[in-house]
């Protein structure tokens, strides 16, 4: 654990040194989601400014719900225009809670194809917020 002081707040964060294979993936029980509300897993991130390797593959995010009817989410993000940024949130994807997708959701962000060293990622945590609407 990385801890990073700003003028206000001690934050802690998972700091990736260095890898060739990324993969931070986690579960979430939605039984205690209300009914009805579309939710988006985001994950919090930040590159350090000496963060490197980057440049090769896009990071892959993946939502998966326990619906069994929807197939997972996936999308691609580059984090070479945020390094050396502000804390960044990256949405893994989103569902509408329903009798049908109470269970465990599973995300992650991945790379495992560049096979190129990598570091400086920050890994704040992930939030499952609901998803405002207009």
């Amino acid at each position: 654990m990385a801890k990073l002081g700003a003028l206000e707040e001690v934050v802690e964060a998972a700091l990736l040194d260095q890898v060739c294979w990324l993969d931070v993936s986690g579960k979430f029980d939605t039984k205690d989601l209300s009914l009805g509300i579309t939710y988006e897993v985001i994950f919090v991130v930040k590159l350090e400014d000496e963060a490197y390797g980057w440049d090769w593959a896009p990071v892959k995010l993946k939502l998966v719900v326990p619906s069994g009817s929807e197939i997972p989410q996936e999308q691609s993000v580059s984090f070479v225009e945020h390094i050396g940024k502000q804390w960044l949130d990256i949405s893994a994807g989103e569902f509408i809670m329903s009798k049908e997708s109470v269970g465990e959701i599973s995300f992650s962000l991945y790379e495992h194809e560049a096979n190129m060293w990598r570091s400086g990622l920050m890994v704040k945590g992930v939030v499952i917020r609901f998803k405002h609407q207009l």
